[in-house]
């Protein structure tokens, strides 16, 4: 299927509810089922029988099929089996009076992700219904998302999905195989390094080095150095021959951060690299080629200290070949919580903590704060609440003073009443879900029956739900 198939079709399936298609030949359970999920919002499709239901699949879009074993024309199994050669992708669970290990062998082996016996729990099975819809929508996101974007270690670390990150990634794809010099332009912790990254290993020259250089980092004397190298004797210390980046990147990139703050002697020894392809190490006489791409970045107005002569114009025309802006947070707000979550992920597992995700108040504060530093500032962030974080979840208080003082008033704005953009209400309820899991877990000293008692449900749908968000007593 082509990008812009995957595309319209993803759209197409979000438009629509989740679509369930429940196969059985006894009339009382069919109704009995369309009654429970339609109450959860699906919308359902019966089938009296295994034919009918192949027929209603070949017709319709479904995401999860949920059938009887035992039918007069068809199995379920051979139901699923038929589904699965029009959708690898659909999820099966398997229903019946007659259970048999030959059956559930079958139908688990063709990739039923349940098989529950009659009678059965119908909140067991309406729980079991959502989380398989949770991981088919997300497999689907995580798919389209590659799609987009190609690739995921082509991209090192760069997530997003807001329109002007997706204009970015096209732009990454269009011009990694040529040599055009590249200059990365953008607030600083906006991730010109990580763009920088994903040029070059998309490259033709990903196979040979990428050096990089804070070109404000170090004084002119040594910044020379750095990127010609030098000869024995040069200068004082210069006890051996040394390479410098530019030498060893031959054939690879060299990435020149903040080139802004690049002296006005060395821009004009960079202009020759450019210029020529030729370069000396400091104290040298012999020239060497310089077969490189050169990829700048700064944080400056580049055309404004060219005015001011800061900046010299013809190494200005040189560097800005292809101009690559990124957005800084603020403007791609769509994107924190994609960012926040990897965070997340990232620093629960170094720390080993147990943190199923973000509560919607702290992720309100989250979306709703300005980021002056950028993603820099939201990965310090999210490190220091996970840190802190002693719950399940992480919640406002363990976000700093900053991101809860000045996003606070807007994001309880949105619970004084329904905003005008409406909300999530599914994921609000299964935040408040995972918060009373967690402390009737922490109530109990981590005795499920007991925590299930506090919170009147079962054990078995306890012990679902801690198996769900991750939780430990």
């Amino acid at each position: 299927m082509s990008g812009a198939a995957d595309r319209v079709a993803a759209e197409a399936a979000e438009r629509r509810p989740p679509r369930i298609l429940v196969a059985d030949d006894e009339r009382s359970m069919r109704e009995l089922l369309a009654i429970v999920l339609r109450r959860e919002g699906y919308e359902v499709l019966l089938a009296e029988s295994g034919r009918a239901a192949v027929a209603l699949l070949e017709r319709e879009p479904v995401d999860i099929l949920i059938s009887d074993i035992k039918m007069p024309d068809l199995s379920g199994v051979e139901v699923l089996r038929a589904a699965k050669k029009i959708d690898q992708d659909i999820l099966g669970i398997m229903i019946t009076a007659f259970a048999s290990t030959e059956s559930a062998i079958e139908a688990m082996r063709l990739g039923a992700c349940d098989y529950l016996s009659k009678p059965f729990d119908v909140d067991l099975l309406r729980m079991k219904v959502r989380e398989k819809i949770e991981t088919r929508q997300l497999r689907q996101e995580n798919v389209l998302l590659k799609r987009t974007l190609g690739l995921s270690h082509r991209f090192a670390n760069i997530i997003g999905r807001s329109e002007a990150m997706l204009q970015v990634f096209k732009m990454i794809e269009t011009v990694a195989r040529t040599n055009s010099t590249i200059l990365l332009t953008g607030e600083s912790g906006t991730g010109k390094g990580l763009v920088a990254q994903a040029i070059h290993h998309q490259s033709l020259r990903r196979d040979k080095p990428l050096v990089a250089v804070n070109c404000g980092a170090l004084p002119e004397a040594l910044l020379e150095s750095e990127l010609f190298g030098h000869m024995k004797g040069a200068f004082t210390g210069a006890d051996t021959n040394k390479k410098g980046l530019i030498e060893v990147a031959e054939k690879g990139s060299v990435f020149l951060d903040e080139i802004g703050e690049m002296s006005p002697v060395m821009q004009v020894k960079l202009l020759r690299v450019l210029q020529e392809r030729k370069f000396r190490r400091v104290g040298g006489l012999e020239e060497l080629q310089a077969d490189i791409r050169v990829i700048a970045a700064t944080n400056q107005d580049l055309t404004r200290a060219v005015a001011e002569g800061r900046f010299r114009e013809d190494l200005y025309y040189r560097i800005n070949v292809i101009p690559i802006a990124l957005p800084p947070l603020r403007d791609r707000r769509e994107d924190v919580p994609l960012l926040a979550d990897f965070f997340l992920a990232k620093y629960s597992e170094q720390m080993q903590k147990t943190i199923g995700g973000i509560t919607r108040e702290a992720m309100d504060l989250l979306s709703a704060y300005d980021w002056p530093g950028n993603i820099r500032e939201l990965e310090n962030v999210m490190e220091r609440a996970v840190a802190l974080e002693a719950t399940a979840a992480i919640l406002p208080e363990s976000l700093p003073e900053a991101v809860r003082g000045e996003a606070g008033r807007s994001a309880q704005a949105s619970h004084d009443g329904l905003p005008e953009s409406g909300f999530d209400l599914e994921a609000h309820v299964k935040e408040i879900e995972m918060n009373y899991i967690a402390e009737a877990l922490k109530r109990a000293g981590g005795v499920q029956v007991k925590a299930a008692e506090l919170l009147g449900m079962s054990f078995r749908s306890f012990r679902y739900y801690v198996k769900k968000y991750n939780l430990r007593g």
